[in-house]
């Protein structure tokens, strides 16, 4: 009787611990993701003697705009881009870069009503986000020479019950496809507008 009384106990404070380990489980940890680069692109040499980055949208840091939430936004990523891609070779003139508008919008979706949407997973939110970039080259009296732009939307919508982790996965995705339009574009422009002015 004895051994059985002291092995109940025993058993109950064993299972309080798992109990209180599983309570206390963290979440999983949130992935790193690496820095959005163009380091295996060619830089794009231009006759200037500075390239200097200007951004002319303010973000709110509040609902409904969510760029500031990104593992990596996309003001940062135009930024990485500058210094990446674009290299001054000259003098004289002046590159301005103009972030102009970097924001994404989070937009909440309908959910589908009654006991239907007990049992149907919808899209909960969509989100809305525009990259645009202005380039001027400016000559020694500071007008320009030469202006290039590029402009870049995405939509992503994400399903009921995603986790932190998933978010951040399409936030990331979406920064990405968004810059590679912009890559694409601005070096397209640059070298059809820039004429003389580029290598």
């Amino acid at each position: 009787m004895s051994r059985r009384f002291f092995a109940r106990p025993a058993a109950v404070a064993a299972f309080a611990v798992l109990g209180i380990l599983a309570g206390c489980a963290s979440p999983p940890p949130r992935p790193s993701f690496p820095d959005i680069r163009f380091t295996n692109e060619a830089p794009l040499r231009i006759d200037a003697a500075t390239i200097e980055v200007v951004t002319d949208f303010k973000p709110s840091f509040k609902p409904p705009e969510v760029e500031h939430l990104f593992p990596v936004p996309p003001e940062l990523a135009i930024e990485n881009w500058v210094h990446d891609r674009l290299q001054a070779t000259g003098s004289g003139r002046r590159v301005l870069v103009h972030i102009v508008d970097a924001r994404v919008r989070e937009v909440e979706l309908p959910k589908t009503p009654g006991l239907r949407g007990a049992f149907t997973t919808d899209q909960a939110e969509r989100y809305d986000g525009t990259v645009e970039v202005r380039i001027d080259l400016l000559n020694e009296r500071g007008f320009p020479e030469r202006t290039v732009t590029a402009k870049a939307s995405r939509s992503q919508s994400v399903p009921e019950g995603i986790t932190a982790n998933q978010r951040d996965q399409a936030w990331y995705d979406m920064t990405r496809a968004m810059m590679s339009y912009i890559d694409q574009e601005l070096e397209k422009q640059i070298r059809e507008n820039f004429t003389f002015y580029v290598q």
